[in-house]
């Protein structure tokens, strides 16, 4: 049972509040926004707040979606549930974000009402929802499939030589206004995040993927779909497939919906798919990756005595050629008595700067080709340098997104539909991968 939900943006700000009982107190949201911020950045998502309330909560997209507990409630059952209330919500309004949850707050209001009843919850399955939610979403901006300017970290080629705009799956699953006679279309997204953590010498201490088969459809009813995987793929360290190079993950789970007669033989997965997002299968792929690893970072560093501090770093793409990089940011903490910094990026379109909260540099890149590289010199002043000031220097923590790429090699070979349907959907395919956590570490020479 939950007595109160709500909803807070990363400031505090209470964007959505909802009091089943009556009971929260005036201070709810306040109390619990100075605890949350108080807490330890590994600290679970279950807390004891005041008067001996249980809060638990999700972030998503620096929102607080948060739940209040009785006692005996299950801490596990509260998580789920708000982080179903996130799948939800993103189903009805799209893209989560505070600009949305304010343009959609009544449509919100009435998804709660529809959930919970005196904070008991009563059904979170969205074909049962869509009967009793009359509420429209509405759109931050229009959406077209033609509006070709958009492409971006999503856009990915189909048959039919079409891009789908990488706003086209963050639009509402329900139809915006004008658009109910549109034709139905279905995403299905491979999206993999990448773990590493590269010594000093160069050589990978840690390689971890984390992979996904995300299925989102915006079609109200379609037959069974077949969703057909790379041949050579292997579960497990033994196991041969195919006569090609194999796919090899370690392990990986389904979705309980998924139907897998035909995976042991072909590899095919069958789903009845319903309007919302899904999350198809699960696999994680440890420390043997068949593919080379997106960067790796070349740096030199120099000092003197009288406080001089230069790191000059080469950084390689190691990507097809075909294949790019976007959204490339490296962070390089600096020692806390830097005062100044001088630069000199290799390209224009390059920025870098010290941030003073985080005492680091920050060289941003939009966007990275395959098989080349790029350099930049950083100049500190750093009054009393010496050695255990340059251990404050390092290490590097790479940020990026690589569309249209896994590292797995994992490929969708076809994405069909079975028996007739009057109204077949579009059907986008897309790759990405993304680093969860990219770590250089660094050898100050003393």
């Amino acid at each position: 049972m939950f007595p109160q939900v709500f909803v807070l943006s990363s400031q505090g700000d209470r964007l959505v509040y909802k009091d089943f009982r009556g009971d929260g107190g005036s201070d709810l949201v306040g109390a619990f926004y100075r605890r949350v911020t108080a807490l330890p950045g590994a600290q679970a998502p279950l807390f004891r707040g005041q008067d001996g309330r249980h809060f638990a909560h999700v972030r998503h997209a620096g929102l607080y979606f948060v739940a209040t507990l009785l006692p005996g409630a299950s801490p596990f059952q509260a998580v789920e549930f708000l982080a179903r209330l996130v799948t939800l919500l993103r189903d009805y309004c799209g893209a989560l974000n505070e600009q949305t949850v304010g343009l959609n707050f009544a449509l919100i209001y009435e998804v709660l009402d529809e959930l919970l009843d005196y904070g008991y919850v009563q059904t979170t399955r969205p074909e049962v929802l869509k009967n009793f939610i009359q509420m429209e979403p509405v759109g931050s901006q229009h959406f077209s499939l033609l509006d070709l300017s958009t492409v971006g970290l999503f856009g990915a080629d189909t048959q039919q030589s079409k891009v789908a705009p990488s706003c086209a799956a963050a639009r509402p699953v329900l139809p915006l206004r004008g658009e109910q006679g549109a034709r139905p279309e279905v995403f299905l997204d491979v999206v993999e995040r990448l773990s590493v953590v590269i010594a000093a010498n160069g050589t990978p201490m840690k390689t971890d993927v984390q992979g996904e088969i995300r299925l989102k459809s915006f079609s109200p009813g379609c037959s069974e779909m077949r969703i057909g995987l790379t041949e050579e793929f292997c579960v497990g360290k033994t196991e041969l497939r195919g006569y090609g190079t194999a796919v090899r993950v370690d392990e990986c789970s389904f979705h309980s919906s998924v139907k897998l007669e035909e995976f042991e033989r072909s590899r095919i997965l069958r789903v009845n798919p319903s309007q919302g997002e899904l999350t198809l299968m699960q696999y994680q792929l440890a420390d043997d990756i068949p593919s080379a690893l997106p960067f790796h970072l070349f740096p030199t560093i120099n000092h003197d005595d009288s406080g001089r501090l230069q790191v000059y770093l080469k950084l390689r793409c190691d990507l097809p050629p075909k294949s790019h990089a976007v959204n490339v940011c490296l962070h390089l903490p600096v020692p806390k008595a830097a005062l100044s910094l001088a630069q000199e990026l290799s390209s224009p379109e390059q920025t870098a700067a010290l941030q003073p909260s985080t005492r680091s540099i920050e060289w941003a890149v939009p966007r990275v080709q395959g098989g080349s590289q790029l350099s930049a010199l950083f100049k500190l002043e750093v009054p009393g340098l010496s050695r255990a000031v340059l251990q404050e220097l390092g290490p590097v923590s790479l940020s990026f997104e690589v569309p249209a790429h896994t590292c797995s090699g994992l490929q969708i070979r076809f994405l069909r539909f079975t028996g007739t349907q009057p109204n077949l959907p579009y059907r986008w395919v897309r790759y990405v991968t993304h680093s969860e956590s990219y770590v250089i570490r660094l050898s100050t020479g003393g």
